[in-house]
C-alpha cells in the first residue's frame, strides 16, 4: 500500500469520525467550526482550503475559500462579512467562525483541504435554534359565575418544538398554580378550559413559551363577575326607561289639569241638596233660649238628621221645582208644594227619638 492510498484512509476515518458532529447555537450568536489538517507540510504554497454549506437547496454553496494565498467569500450572500477563518489555517487550523448567527446559517457543513494531490474532509451539522417569539394571549367566552371560557396562548416564530406552560399570579407577583377548575388541552397545549366559573378564578394568567433557545411569556386577566351583577348591568337600562316614562306621564297630566280646571269629573261625587225650612231659624232661635245648652244641642242634632233623611228621600223636589205632565194631549200643571205639607210628609217616614218629639211640641 503507498503512502498516498494510507493518508486517504487515514483521512477518511478522520472523516468519518468526525461525520457526527453537530453543533447547537442559539440565533445571533457566534460560533466557530473546527476543522484541523496535516497538509500543510508537504508544499504549503499549494495548499487550498475551502468551506462548502449544504443547506434545504440540492446544490451546496461556497462559503469561504483559501487558494493560490489568497481568501475569497462564497456566493451565498446572506453570509456575507459574517465568516472567517477562525485561526492560522496555514499551520493547520482550518476552522470557520460565523458571527450573529441566522436561522438561514443552518445546514451541513463540510471543510475540504488539498495540499499536493492529498485530501482531507470534515463534517458539522449546525443547528440555529431559535426562541420563541413574544406569544400572544387573550380570552373566550362570558366571565361571569356559571359560565365557560377558555384561555389561549400563540407565539408566531420559533425552534421547534415549543412547550407552553400556564400558570397564575397572584397579588404579590408570586407565581402559583392553576385553579381546579382549570384543564389543560392536551390536543392544544397552549390552550386551558375553564368550566362552572367561580369567583375563585380570578387572577392574572401566564403563558410562557420556551424550547432549547429560551422563553417569552405573556399575561391576561381574568375577572369572574357575579351573577347579580350581570343581571344589575342588563336591568340598568331598563329602570332609566321606566323613570323616563313616568316622568313624561307626570307631566301629560299635569298639562290634562292645567287645560281643564272647570270642568267635573266623571268619578267626583254629586254635590248633596240641602233643603232648608222656611221661619226655621227664628223659631229655633226663640225655643233655644227656653232650654239648657245640652237640650239645645239634641235639639239641632235631631233637626239636622230630619233635613238629610227628607233630602236623600226625594232628591228630585225642590220647593221652586215645576213639571207638567200630559194627560189625554194636554197639559196639566201640577200644584204647587207648600212647605208646611212638605214639612209634613218628610216627617212622617222618621223615627225621631221620644226627647227630640218633646222639644217639637213645644
Amino acid at each position: 500500500m503507498s503512502a498516498l492510498s494510507f493518508l486517504f484512509l487515514a483521512s477518511c476515518s478522520t472523516w468519518m469520525s468526525q461525520a457526527q458532529t453537530e453543533f447547537k447555537r442559539v440565533a445571533e450568536a457566534n460560533v466557530t467550526l473546527p476543522c484541523h489538517h496535516r497538509l500543510y507540510l508537504p508544499e504549503p504554497t499549494s495548499l487550498d482550503i475551502e468551506w462548502l454549506l449544504k443547506d434545504s437547496e440540492a446544490d451546496p454553496k461556497v462559503v469561504i475559500t483559501y487558494s493560490g494565498g489568497n481568501i475569497y467569500t462564497g456566493t451565498n450572500e446572506e453570509q456575507k462579512g459574517r465568516v472567517s477563518f477562525a485561526s492560522n489555517y496555514l499551520s493547520g487550523d482550518a476552522s470557520l467562525e460565523i458571527s450573529f448567527l441566522q436561522p438561514s446559517d443552518a445546514g451541513q457543513y463540510t471543510c475540504k483541504v488539498k495540499n499536493a494531490g492529498q485530501y482531507e474532509w470534515t463534517h458539522i451539522t449546525l443547528k440555529v435554534l431559535e426562541k420563541p417569539s413574544k406569544p400572544k394571549c387573550w380570552q373566550e367566552g362570558e366571565m361571569s359565575e356559571g359560565r365557560e371560557i377558555s384561555l389561549h396562548c400563540n407565539t408566531v416564530s420559533g425552534t421547534k418544538p415549543i412547550m407552553y406552560i400556564w400558570q397564575r399570579i397572584d397579588e404579590d407577583g408570586k407565581v402559583g398554580s392553576l385553579p381546579p377548575i382549570a384543564h389543560i388541552n392536551f390536543s392544544n397545549p397552549a390552550q386551558i378550559l375553564m368550566k362552572n366559573l367561580t369567583t375563585m378564578a380570578t387572577g392574572l394568567y401566564q403563558c410562557t413559551a420556551s424550547n432549547e433557545a429560551g422563553q417569552n411569556s405573556c399575561d391576561v386577566k381574568v375577572t369572574v363577575q357575579f351573577a347579580g351583577a350581570a343581571c344589575g348591568v342588563m336591568g340598568g337600562p331598563s329602570l332609566v326607561f321606566l323613570a323616563v316614562w313616568l316622568t313624561i306621564k307626570r307631566k301629560e297630566k299635569k298639562k290634562y289639569e292645567e287645560e281643564t280646571p272647570n270642568e267635573i269629573r266623571e268619578d267626583a261625587e254629586a254635590p248633596k241638596a240641602r233643603l232648608v225650612k222656611p221661619g226655621s231659624s227664628s223659631s229655633g232661635s226663640r225655643s233655644s233660649h227656653s232650654g239648657s245648652s245640652s237640650t239645645r244641642s239634641t235639639a239641632n242634632s235631631a233637626s239636622r238628621s230630619q233635613q238629610t233623611l227628607s233630602t236623600e228621600a226625594t232628591p228630585h223636589i225642590t220647593p221652586t221645582q215645576h213639571s207638567q205632565v200630559e194627560i189625554g194631549g194636554r197639559e196639566i200643571e201640577p200644584k204647587k208644594i207648600n212647605h208646611s205639607n212638605l214639612m209634613k210628609i218628610e216627617a212622617t217616614p222618621t223615627m225621631v227619638p221620644a226627647q227630640s218629639r218633646a222639644f217639637q211640641t213645644v
